[in-house]
């Protein structure tokens, strides 16, 4: 998290910009945003499927392929 330097000069930089280039800083904080959020769905996804696929994976036969 900024603290609040980082923010005061953050939003002076943004103040500075023209309007196109707001859109695009804009955008990439959009982008960012959507990102960061499919990161954690697929590490949530990841997480809870790893019990069902345990049993599947943890088994004698699978067991040479650990080894390697």
């Amino acid at each position: 998290m900024l603290n609040d330097k980082h923010e005061i000069m953050l939003i002076e930089k943004l103040k500075d910009l023209p309007p196109e280039r707001l859109a695009e800083v804009e955008d990439f904080v959009d982008f960012l945003r959507e990102r960061d959020g499919t990161r954690k769905l697929t590490l949530a996804a990841a997480q809870l499927s790893e019990s069902a696929f345990a049993k599947v994976w943890d088994n004698d036969s699978d067991a040479e392929y650990d080894r390697l």
